[in-house]
């Protein structure tokens, strides 16, 4: 394991990583994926992954955990003056990581899944693969048009939720007809009531626009569309709202079948 110590913003490794912190598409260009704070490095340890870098403040060195220098083939220190610009969090915490992005992966057939059709907010799509990692989708697919699932917001949002899963990204649309598995499309005016059906496992739920709801084309390949009893009289949920409760409803129905 290699320290590095880094005093100045223009090393090209500190403007590599003020990019990867702080462009939302930087992931892709880069091959890494930026992670911040003492919850994402832990899930890192906890999963036995290999992060690329270790980053931290000076004033956090002391106090690393063990565990996560032992699982990163680098550790750069920069003064607390430099770590600052970096962070995204209102009270930065001084530590991050690097992990290589994961190499594009073909669909998996057979499995539960979750498809996001060009969700645009970012705290939505982390909110929603975090929700689908505690119900027990194995798989997320983004149609083109959707935020990067591995740009910094959502993987604050996500709370670690990336490590569990299967992700697919720019995904057309077509293909989620080749899924294997029933797909239920949600619907704020329309289908049966989530809490009248008997929902199907495996199965693929497909969560919409946040404005324009799922696409046509989506929609055609639907065999079930599922809406949300709103006694309260809402015209609709926030879309990370929808997909906690649609999930645990596809979880719940599991475990009682």
């Amino acid at each position: 394991m290699t320290e590095l110590l880094i005093t100045s913003r223009e090393n090209p490794r500190y403007k590599s990583l003020k990019r990867l912190a702080q462009v939302p598409g930087a992931y892709a260009k880069q091959g890494q994926v930026w992670l911040e704070g003492e919850h994402l490095c832990a899930a890192v340890a906890a999963r036995g992954r290999r992060a690329e870098v270790l980053i931290c403040a000076q004033s956090a060195r002391p106090i690393l955990d063990p565990r996560w220098v032992a699982c990163a083939q680098q550790v750069w220190v920069l003064p607390d003056a430099l770590f600052e610009p970096l962070s995204a969090l209102d009270s930065p915490a001084r530590v991050a990581m690097t992990l290589a992005l994961p190499a594009a992966s073909a669909v998996q057939t057979g499995v539960a899944t979750v498809v996001l059709d060009r969700l645009q907010d970012a705290g939505n799509v982390g909110s929603i693969l975090r929700s689908a990692a505690a119900f027990g989708f194995a798989q997320v697919l983004a149609v083109s048009g959707t935020a990067g699932l591995w740009s910094p917001k959502v993987l604050r949002a996500a709370m670690g939720a990336h490590l569990g899963l299967h992700l697919v990204e720019d995904l057309d649309a077509a293909a989620v007809g080749e899924l294997g598995v029933p797909i239920l499309a949600t619907s704020s005016h329309q289908g049966q009531w989530l809490h009248e059906a008997r929902l199907p496992w495996p199965c693929a739920w497909v969560l919409g626009h946040e404005g324009q709801g799922v696409q046509a084309s989506l929609d055609a390949l639907a065999d079930h569309r599922i809406r949300i009893a709103q006694p309260g009289g809402e015209e609709s949920l926030n879309v990370a709202a929808a997909a906690a409760i649609c999930l645990h409803g596809s979880a719940a129905g599991r475990q009682a079948g």
